[in-house]
């Protein structure tokens, strides 16, 4: 019968894979559905528009040479009709003078015919028939503005869709993760290089989202985020916090106008520390709200009185829980009490390298950071006073002092008071590094052997802070790491 089950449960395992694949590819469906139908509108919408302008490109052209051919032809007549109503005048003088001439002939008194045959001589010379040109001023021809558009004709009936540029191609090893920044780099598709086999490529358009499968066909739900207008064959994505497993790429070139299809997505691991506050472990009189913590007091009438009573029993007491404490026994009372103002975070540590940074809010008084075994402090503990917790403590109660505290030891610490400061732990190591991150100062370092499970620990009195996590180790980490820049250790 347990073979039975133990099949019957790989079959319910297998159909709940098939079934989140199939939600999967159904999701993809609709959102592709989707953008095929926004993208038709689209792209009738464009072509509606180029054609309205050729047909907008070709009236204005048609206006300008009708004007051009009315504009000769005005001319022409204007010319002509000038010739028109001189020639007339012309004739006109010309049939008077040869009806007084064909008179002349009929006068028989010599005087009078040698007189009127001086004036005809003389009308003659002076007649507009002589003087005007007999030649038209002006063409009939037109032939000047004969047109041939067949080679415009031919290139209209070539018209076609541009071609779309092919995919690109993600080259996963060319992609570089560092910093909180991810390099995307790729290739484009086909031989024809720039090209990509749709004509010149101008720019490119990269879309990522964050996912926890490493399977890029299955990494759904997340919208995806846009980058847009690049010109070069890779972009760094920056501002991420890396709060997931992976970020899954794809990259798409686009011509003058048209958009080819998306590359296969790929997806970049970007392996980070990721925590945040166990509200459960919060002090009564701090607030926890996203990634900041501040002190609220609430008064004597905050306090549960039992609290009360276990603080002043627990003052004579040693910090040290004791050793049947654990963090069983504890279980629904892990909220620290008293003047320990502590949370925990709500993730372990037990191999690797993490970091983490955090940043004083306005009018805060004090505060500490560190990390600590969960199991080791008790309600009323405070970090660095206890064996199991290693802290940095800063103030600027009465006066400004910053101190390395563990094990109820301190060690003050000559530098100005930091503005953010990055926590970096080495648990295989046993390295504890605390950094001034706008000067990039080493302010101390602890080295011992970890021998239980971290989790990240905060204790604040007065104001806030607000601590970034989701940080990969930064790369200046390898400039404290390789030297020998440190300070004395307070060591278990």
């Amino acid at each position: 019968m347990d073979t039975q089950k133990e099949a019957l449960r790989r079959i319910i395992s297998t159909l709940a894979n098939k079934n989140e694949e199939l939600q999967t590819f159904l999701e993809t469906v609709d959102t592709t559905l989707s953008g095929l139908q926004e993208e038709s509108s689209k792209v009738t919408s464009d072509l509606e528009a180029e054609l309205e302008q050729l047909s907008s490109a070709l009236d204005e052209k048609g206006a300008e040479l009708r004007g051009a051919i009315k504009e000769e032809a005005q001319r022409k007549e204007v010319q002509l009709q000038k010739q028109l109503s001189e020639g007339r005048v012309a004739m006109m003088s010309c049939e008077e003078l040869l009806d007084f001439a064909n008179q002349t002939l009929t006068i028989t008194n010599e005087e009078e015919f040698l007189k009127a045959a001086k004036q005809i001589k003389e009308r003659v010379t002076m007649a507009p028939a002589f003087r005007l040109t007999t030649r038209p001023a002006a063409s009939s021809s037109f032939s000047e503005f004969t047109v041939d558009f067949s080679v415009e004709r031919a290139g209209l009936q070539r018209l076609h869709f541009l071609p779309v540029p092919a995919a690109p191609q993600v080259d996963p090893s060319c992609c570089v993760v560092c910093d909180n920044t991810v390099m995307v780099a790729w290739q484009p598709a086909g031989e024809g290089g720039a090209d990509g086999g749709g004509g010149r490529i101008e720019r490119y358009e990269v879309e990522y989202r964050k996912t926890n499968q490493e399977s890029p066909l299955r990494a759904a739900g997340a919208c995806w985020e846009k980058i847009h207008d690049i010109t070069d064959t890779q972009v760094t994505i920056t501002g991420l916090k890396f709060d997931s497993h992976f970020v899954v790429v794809r990259v798409r070139a686009r011509n003058k106008a048209a958009a080819g299809e998306f590359s296969e997505p790929v997806a970049i691991e970007t392996t980070a520390f990721n925590f945040g506050f166990d509200a459960a472990t919060a002090h009564p009189e701090l607030k926890v709200q996203s990634d900041t913590v501040t002190w609220e007091p609430q008064g004597v009438k905050g306090h549960d009185p039992r609290l009360k009573s276990k603080e002043n029993k627990s003052s004579s007491r040693s910090a040290t829980p004791s050793p049947n404490k654990t963090a069983g026994s504890r279980a629904g009372r892990d909220r620290f009490a008293g003047e320990s103002y502590t949370v925990l975070g709500d993730q372990e540590m037990s191999g690797g390298c993490h970091y983490w940074e955090l940043r004083p809010l306005a009018d805060w008084k004090s505060f500490s950071v560190g990390v600590a075994y969960r199991a080791s402090l008790g309600r009323f503990d405070q970090l660095g006073k206890s064996a199991g917790s290693w802290c940095l403590h800063a103030s600027q109660w009465l006066q400004s002092s910053l101190a390395a505290k563990h094990n109820n030891r301190a060690k003050a610490l000559d530098w100005p008071l930091p503005q953010r400061i990055g926590i970096y732990c080495n648990y295989d190591n046993g390295d504890l590094f605390f950094i001034d991150v706008d000067h990039l100062r080493l302010l101390h370092s602890f080295k011992t052997k970890f021998s239980q499970t971290l989790v990240p620990a905060f204790t604040v009195w007065c104001g806030g802070i607000a601590v970034a996590t989701g940080l990969q180790v930064p790369s200046f980490m390898g400039k404290f790491l390789s030297t020998n820049q440190s300070l004395s250790n307070l060591s278990q």
